[in-house]
Formats: structure tokens, sequence, C-alpha cells
């Protein structure tokens, strides 16, 4: 199967099912960052991941990893760290810094956040489309993740952590936060460790795509107003 090149100011992208095999889920390279480029592709199922000297590439993988934000796992130790709460939770007001964490994380390897990329997901946080959660500790930032909205499900990106758990108190608190707001699902893209800890699953491609297509015309209007968490789960 031939690899679709995009064109750079038009782009429309294929099936998500004509992704390649090897390396899984490539789709197709070129197009752009834009706006309405980036809401096409995660409305279909599709996001970017490239390295820095990489051109832009587009991938939909047959295997999905993804969260019910109502069925997250959060171990005894941790509940124990939600209730003394020694930090503070905000949401949407470090955007930039938060992607920029997220980047330094990947310290080992060059990072696919590259300048381009913080660009266009800060341009869809000005839009209301990118949304990202910040852990304070003492008025520091020490974790945090960003994603995009699309509908009823969040498209998680990444996270990162500078204090031990803070990238899991960031995911306990966002899965409270948007299922209170009405979100179904966090599509958290590639299956690791960390998320299954977390009670993440993995789907079929085809059953992702039908949950997406159920849930991402839902109309959610998104608050940064702070959601108490339920630490009882």
């Amino acid at each position: 199967m031939q690899l679709a090149v995009l064109d750079s100011h038009k782009p429309e992208f294929p099936d998500p099912n004509t992704a390649l095999d090897d390396p899984d889920g490539l789709l197709a390279v070129g197009g752009n960052l834009q706006p309405d480029t980036l809401l096409s592709a995660y409305y279909q199922g599709i996001f970017p991941w490239y390295n820095e000297d990489d051109p832009l590439l587009w991938w939909s993988p047959s295997i999905r990893c993804v969260i019910d934000p109502i069925s997250l796992h959060i171990s005894k130790s941790l509940q124990k760290q939600l209730r003394n709460q020694h930090y503070h939770v905000t949401f949407n007001q470090s955007f930039i810094q938060v992607m920029e964490a997220c980047a330094q994380r990947d310290y080992k390897t060059d990072t696919w956040i590259n300048s381009d990329m913080i660009m266009a997901y800060t341009e869809l946080n000005c839009l209301g489309k990118a949304h990202s959660v910040e852990i304070w500790q003492d008025k520091k930032l020490v974790g945090g993740a960003y994603g995009v909205a699309v509908g009823g499900v969040f498209c998680g990106e990444s996270m990162f952590s500078y204090q031990p758990n803070a990238s899991k108190i960031a995911l306990v608190h966002l899965c409270d936060h948007i299922v209170q707001l009405g979100f179904k699902l966090i599509d958290c893209q590639l299956v690791t460790d960390h998320l299954i800890s977390m009670g993440a699953k993995s789907l079929d491609k085809s059953i992702f795509l039908q949950k997406l297509k159920q849930w991402r015309d839902c109309e959610i209007k998104w608050s940064n107003q702070y959601l108490s968490v339920n630490t009882d789960k």
C-alpha cells in the first residue's frame, strides 16, 4: 500500500483504515499544522507525530490506547496523596509552559514536540480547542498534561512530572473535570505501562473509530473553573 502524500495547502486525509502495517499506523506525509488541518485529523482519528528532522507524518495505529474517565484506576497511595492536596490545580493557565515541559521530558531522545508543534497547539488553545491541566506546588509548575477536545472525546497528547506522581495527579483531575463537563473518552493514542496502570485499555482501531464517530459531534462547552476531584474511586 502506497503512503499518501498530502498537499501542503489543502490537505485531504485518506481513510484511516488505509494506514500502513509497517510501521504500524503510518497514514500520510506532508500537509501542514494549521488549525483546520489538525482538527480535521483528530476528527478522523488521526494525529501528527514526527521528529525534528523528519517530514510531517500522520498516524492512525491499529491498536488505540483509551481511558474511560469514569473508570480511572487510582491506587491507595495515590488516593492518600490526593487527599493531602499539597498542590494547586488549574486549567489552561500555562498551556505553553506545559507543552514545553512535555518536550523536555524526553531528554534522552529527540522530542516530537518541536517549536512548530508548540505554536500550532497553542493556536488551538487560543481557539478553545486544546486544553491543559497544571499542577502547582509552592507556586511552581510540577506536573501537567494537554490535549485536544473533539466533541466528547479528549485526545490526550502528552504529560510530564517534576515531582513524584505529579503527572498521575494531573490525569486524575483531568478525568474528574471532563467527566463533569460531559466527555466520554480519553484517547491516549499509544499504549504505555504508565497508562495501563491507571486503567487504560487497548482498543482495535475499528472499535475506537466507532466510538469516536459516536461522540465527536457532541457539543461540550469547556470550563476552566476548578471542579473538585473525587478521590474515592
